[in-house]
């Protein structure tokens, strides 16, 4: 790779946290005859790109391919094209779009491919599969034949800054990968299951996507991917919680004790002391979510709102939702938080939304609810 690392940056699009820095990954191809550079940079790390060229002694490109519009990757086209004025952007015809919507490059650049097309290079071949919807329409991969080499830019990537070029802890590049799966990815799992059957065609010895180290061991990242896009879930019960007096938590901390007597694993989340990536993260596998929630103004606390609201956009695979929560004088609560998960194809189970400070009643309601949940999963064999 010849891209860059960003060691420090800590937020991506304003909203995604980056608690390991992330890279932007750029590989140059180069054959007999031709020299390919796939993807670019982030315009702020254009310096960088420029640096590793010249010191990997790179005085020529013919083509540089975009897999992907977004600016994390195609931003330093213009200034390739400015160094190496005689390259031609390769892409497909929506990526094309995008970019011309984005960066000033001039139609005449471009070298529009389609599905399943190939560009030769010499001794060397790129072969082109488009990959809509990883994550966004236009995406794509390119795969170098004779290197059995996938680049597949945000497919498979993992915001995860490292000075090795290849994965050298599989632990902590699983975890970063999965909050990228969650994070990015998750909205289009239906869509990246088909994709996963075009790329599983080929013959891999490498993956090399554009944010994070390289798999050469590429069957790790691919068995992980089937695994979380697949409909198979968890017995685990996620529990996003925020209380302000201390009624509901009360509520939470016996759920938690109830779920754990039951065989079922229960992640709570305080959601004024967390990121909500981590949450994101727990939502691939788990079977169910239960928000904890006070009243407030007359119905959801708006930091269980952001989360829900984040719940609902990521559309995991739950099974089931409900809620527990207390209130004072009243409100609707219950009905905002489903019409928030309205994305979301689960069932609901019958909420707990108490008055005032939970009792013994109170209490034998959520046994209730816990058993509910624990028959639901029951069915589904996870237990």
């Amino acid at each position: 790779s010849l891209g860059a690392k960003h060691w420090d940056r800590r937020i991506f699009d304003e909203l995604v946290n980056l608690p390991k820095g992330t890279t932007y990954n750029s590989f140059v191809v180069q054959g007999s005859e031709k020299t390919a550079l796939i993807d670019t940079v982030d315009p702020e790390k254009t310096y960088e790109l420029i640096t590793n060229l010249k010191e990997a002694n790179i005085d020529k490109i013919d083509f540089i391919v975009a897999n992907h519009a977004e600016q994390d990757h195609s931003g330093s086209i213009p200034k390739m094209l400015e160094m190496f004025p005689e390259a031609k952007v390769v892409t497909n015809k929506k990526c094309q779009k995008f970019l011309n919507d984005l960066l000033p490059i001039p139609d005449e650049k471009f070298l529009i491919i389609d599905d399943g097309e190939t560009l030769s290079l010499g001794d060397k071949t790129l072969k082109f599969t488009l990959t809509p919807w990883v994550h966004w329409p236009e995406t794509m991969v390119t795969y170098a034949v004779e290197d059995k080499v996938l680049f597949t830019c945000d497919f498979f990537g993992s915001h995860y800054a490292s000075s090795s070029l290849f994965v050298d802890d599989e632990c902590e590049v699983y975890e970063s990968a999965k909050r990228y799966y969650a994070e990015i990815m998750m909205p289009f799992r239906r869509q990246i299951q088909k994709n996963l059957e075009k790329v599983s065609e080929l013959e891999i010895d490498m993956i090399a996507a554009s944010h994070g180290p390289i798999y050469d061991k590429p069957n790790f990242i691919i068995d992980a991917y089937k695994d979380w896009v697949s409909d198979e879930v968890k017995n685990e019960v996620i529990l996003p919680y925020i209380s302000m007096h201390g009624s509901t938590k009360k509520m939470v901390d016996y759920l938690i004790d109830a779920f754990t007597k039951k065989g079922i694993k229960v992640k709570p989340f305080n959601l004024t002391k967390i990121e909500l990536g981590v949450l994101a993260i727990a939502l691939v596998d788990a079977a169910s979510v239960i928000v904890a929630t006070p009243t407030v103004l007359a119905g959801a606390h708006p930091v269980a709102v952001q989360a829900l609201f984040l719940t609902n956009a990521l559309r995991p695979k739950l099974k089931f939702a409900s809620m527990i929560g207390s209130y004072n004088w009243g409100g609707k609560t219950v009905q905002q938080i489903k019409d928030l998960l309205k994305n979301l194809k689960v069932e609901f189970i019958p909420e707990v939304n108490i008055k005032g400070d939970p009792t013994d009643e109170d209490f034998k309601l959520l046994d209730k609810l816990v058993d509910e949940i624990y028959e639901k999963h029951k069915e589904l064999g996870l237990i």
